[in-house]
């Protein structure tokens, strides 16, 4: 399994969902029946987007509570997907920050502006140090 493949595609995912407002089962079934992923890499995206969906609310707020001069609506949405993935695994998951914030710079490198892999790469180190004192 790649897990940046399964990352790309939770990011489809999620954006997928948050342009139609639908985070039903249904939708969840609709995108891995249209999609080429393998089963693992479905098993992936299963796994972190019911966390996900559970703690969306404490997610958007660490972010954010991390943003300078910026709102979370004024994100673009593939950026706040990109930023959402990274803050469930940092905070939620056993995977390494440093290969988290790696992940979302390159998939934001990938799939946004310019800009976008140093604005997340910012947002998340900064996140990230806030996170390493809490714990």
């Amino acid at each position: 399994m790649s897990r940046r493949v399964a990352r790309r595609g939770l990011m489809k995912l999620l954006y997928q969902m948050d342009i139609n407002e639908d985070y039903s089962d249904e939708a969840l079934d609709f995108y891995f029946e249209n999609s080429d992923l393998k089963e693992d890499e479905v098993e992936f995206i299963r796994e972190h987007i019911s966390g996900m969906i559970d703690k969306f609310e404490e997610i958007d707020e660490i972010i954010k509570s991390n943003l300078e001069g910026w709102s979370l609506e004024r994100i673009s949405n593939i950026d706040r997907q990109i930023l959402r993935i990274a803050v469930y695994e940092l905070y939620f998951t056993s995977t390494a920050s440093n290969i988290v914030i790696n992940e979302a710079v390159e998939i934001a490198r990938e799939y946004s502006s310019n800009e976008a892999p140093k604005f997340i790469n910012g947002i998340l180190g900064t996140i990230f140090r806030k996170f390493a004192k809490e714990s």
